[in-house]
């Protein structure tokens, strides 16, 4: 499914959406609206956004942001643009007193649109990031070499996921990971030769961006709920981020899960207890 509708000032794309309805038919009021990592997309949230929905009795909607999945290729990439996709499609939708959720890339969406000048002050009733923080900070060296393997793996034309992840592995050593990004083949095209549905160019271009942030500390400021979930081995949320999180949020609560950088797909149990509980009871 996709929606329209242009936001003044930036160009918009129409996000594609899966969405998960209650059985009392609510569609539009507190819903939850997820968001994403770099490379991901909203297959990867499936079964949480079914369980989201199931324990809250609430819409759920997990978005493609631009350049993934299913939703439009489109430069540029940048937070500021992806945050008007998501407040289009917030507005197209009519939803209200919305719960945001992201991850990694996701998060700092997240974090941008509550920050955002624009953004309406009733909209965003919650937000939750998972582990990532609003810093200006280098991508981890990974993502460079995963950028240059699906280069590779489209250079070399070859014609089975099997070749791919063979191919894969001289960048990638963990399994998982190489599964997770496999997910970008375009395994429905007619073409000979397999290729990503993802446009690897326009990724590699707007890395710089994903690694900053619009803000600098001080500059912006979000007084609404606001719950930081860290991954105790992960990198991306370390202790000298907790006082500038503070600095943008400062409602902030900051907690952690023993698990990596996709706390959401290692400890999927305790994250959906962690944001359910969040999400109904804070702020009462």
């Amino acid at each position: 499914m996709h929606q329209r509708r242009p936001l003044s000032g930036l160009s918009s794309v129409p996000l594609a959406y899966d969405e998960y309805i209650p059985p009392n038919g609510n569609v539009t009021d507190q819903p939850l609206v997820i968001l994403h990592g770099f490379f991901g997309s909203k297959r990867n949230w499936q079964s949480l956004s079914k369980a989201f929905m199931r324990e809250l009795q609430r819409p759920v909607y997990a978005l493609d942001l631009r350049n993934h999945g299913s939703s439009p290729h489109s430069r540029p990439m940048t937070y500021l643009h992806m945050a008007a996709d998501v407040l289009d499609f917030i507005r197209t939708l009519s939803l209200s007193n919305v719960s945001l959720l992201g991850h990694s890339m996701g998060g700092k969406v997240a974090m941008t649109l509550a920050l955002h000048p624009e953004t309406p002050a009733d909209i965003l009733t919650k937000v939750v990031v998972s582990d990532i923080a609003p810093v200006r900070a280098k991508v981890s060296e990974d993502t460079v070499l995963h950028i240059k393997g699906m280069e590779t793996i489209e250079r070399n034309g070859i014609a089975t996921r099997k070749e791919a992840d063979e191919i894969l592995e001289g960048y990638e050593k963990d399994p998982l990971v190489r599964a997770f990004l496999l997910t970008n083949l375009d395994t429905n095209s007619r073409s000979a030769a397999l290729k990503f549905k993802i446009p690897i160019d326009i990724l590699k271009e707007g890395r710089s961006e994903i690694e900053s942030f619009p803000w600098a500390p001080g500059e912006r400021s979000f007084h609404g709920n606001t719950l930081f979930v860290k991954g105790t081995k992960s990198k991306y949320i370390n202790r000298g981020n907790v006082p500038i999180i503070k600095q943008f949020f400062p409602e902030a609560t900051v907690t952690e899960l023993d698990a990596g950088h996709w706390i959401h797909a290692e400890k999927p149990n305790e994250f959906k207890k962690l944001v359910t509980d969040y999400i109904l009871h804070a702020g009462t």
